[in-house]
């Protein structure tokens, strides 16, 4: 099998790609990422030497390269990763947000009908679903309205709304799989985790959004891969498929977890909140589960190893 993997130097394309090359090492995945600042180049450089990993350095907007990629490797299969994914940036900048993760998503769902690709399946969040009471003890699952509140969601929760279309007008195979949060190796400094990472690595009060107790169910990102490739085995073609990691715990639990495991006194600091900020997410995931799916990664043992990581890094 032939896998088009776009974003695949970003945090969790760089693990996908790993992931598979390590488990389905039959497989040729080509690579795809125009490689602005979130990029993972140095684990790329690496990547590239496997015969097996071919990579272009390209915009998924850019419908000419996309077109000619298509035509030359003739992928059985599309993942999307490809996406921009800041909070904080979408709402101090929303255009690229839209470019990016709708009209590029619509870029690759032509190219896929053209070239009669197998299967294409479009990585989301759960944030498409807006956000929960924190006094609510109902999670949301794929039937659970799309009520996105930043320009980041809503971007993606349009380019989830055009994968269906291209499936119920064209009957494009495809499957979508919305995520909680992620953390592991390689995700960008800005995110939660490795920022609270760098800052007390620096010295540096940690700043928390509001009053902190914003909760987040926290996805190991290997974990995250392994249902993906079990989406892509055994999946329903037209399907949405929820991934949880069942760690739901507020933003400042988690960075008191994180200074603990770091062994400092570094002080937290409460910051004026995010504009729209959810107040909770929570994913019921017994759909994918039923497909013998499963989180196998401990939290505490998988936040420990990536706190370790990012040390040495």
């Amino acid at each position: 099998m032939k896998l088009l993997i776009t974003g695949c130097a970003g945090f969790i394309g760089i693990n996908f790609i790993k992931y598979w090359l390590n488990r389905h090492a039959e497989d040729t995945l080509v690579g795809v990422d125009c490689l602005t600042y979130a990029a993972n180049k140095k684990p790329l450089q690496k990547l590239v030497q496997n015969p097996n990993f071919i990579f272009y350095k390209t915009d998924i907007c850019d419908r000419t390269e996309i077109d000619r990629i298509f035509q030359t490797e003739k992928p059985n299969t599309v993942v999307n990763f490809a996406a921009e994914s800041h909070v904080d940036r979408s709402i101090q900048n929303p255009d690229i947000f839209l470019k990016t993760n709708v009209l590029g998503t619509q870029v690759l769902l032509d190219a896929c009908l053209r070239y009669g690709v197998e299967r294409y399946h479009q990585i989301s969040t759960d944030e498409v679903y807006g956000d929960l009471p924190l006094e609510s003890g109902e999670p949301f699952t794929e039937s659970s309205p799309l009520k996105p509140s930043s320009p980041y969601s809503t971007s993606k929760a349009a380019a989830d709304l055009l994968v269906l279309a291209y499936y119920k007008t064209y009957g494009l195979p495809i499957t979508i799989s919305r995520s909680s949060n992620n953390y592991g190796k390689y995700q960008h400094a800005e995110k939660f985790i490795p920022n609270i990472i760098k800052r007390a690595g620096e010295g540096i009060k940690i700043l928390i959004y509001g009053d902190g107790k914003n909760v987040r169910d926290w996805l190991y990102v290997n974990d995250h891969c392994s249902a993906i490739d079990m989406i892509l085995q055994k999946g329903k073609i037209g399907e949405i498929y929820n991934i949880g990691g069942d760690n739901e715990m507020p933003n400042l639990v988690l960075a008191k977890k994180i200074l603990s495991i770091l062994k400092t006194e570094i002080g937290i600091q409460f910051v004026e909140d995010r504009k729209g900020h959810d107040r909770r997410y929570s994913l019921n995931s017994q759909k994918i589960k039923k497909l013998g799916w499963k989180p196998r990664t401990l939290f505490d043992e998988g936040l420990t190893d990536t706190v370790k990581w990012y040390l040495k890094e």
